[in-house]
């Protein structure tokens, strides 16, 4: 089976590149570094539904993902989330808090519009954590 990744995660990322297991997005809000893992296993809604391999290198990307994000950011908390309510494709997100951050201390869904990136931030956003990520990430167009 290929991978396609879900609609409404590819109109509000930017693709950085491809994990062993996992493609990295950048969620496209520029008040929160904010990255979504998402296994490039087609029909996947749940990370029980991976094998256990699968499983294994999810849980490997997501603490790899999340200890370069709060280093790359000097983060106060992360936030690990597998909601999938809207988007059933299985996909965890990775926000780096402060209690400074628009919604702090509730959780980022729902309390204020996306902040879209200039294309000039997100393309030096997403060179910054594709480096720190080398070379476990290849990165994609």
């Amino acid at each position: 089976m290929s991978f396609e990744l879900h609609a409404q995660l590819a109109q509000d990322t930017i693709v950085i590149g491809d994990l062993p297991l996992c493609r990295l997005l950048l969620m496209n809000d520029g008040q929160y570094p904010w990255c979504i893992l998402v296994p490039r296993v087609e029909g996947v809604r749940e990370a029980y539904e991976l094998d256990r391999e699968a499983q294994d290198q999810l849980t490997r990307e997501s603490a790899t993902v999340g200890k370069t994000l709060m280093a790359l950011f000097d983060g106060h908390k992360l936030n690990v989330a597998a909601l999938g309510n809207m988007v059933p494709q299985l996909h965890l997100h990775h926000i780096v808090r402060f209690p400074t951050d628009a919604a702090w201390p509730k959780p980022v869904w729902g309390v204020s519009p996306a902040q879209p990136y200039s294309e000039q931030d997100a393309q030096a956003l997403k060179q910054k954590i594709h480096a720190a990520l080398s070379p476990l990430i290849a990165i994609t167009d």
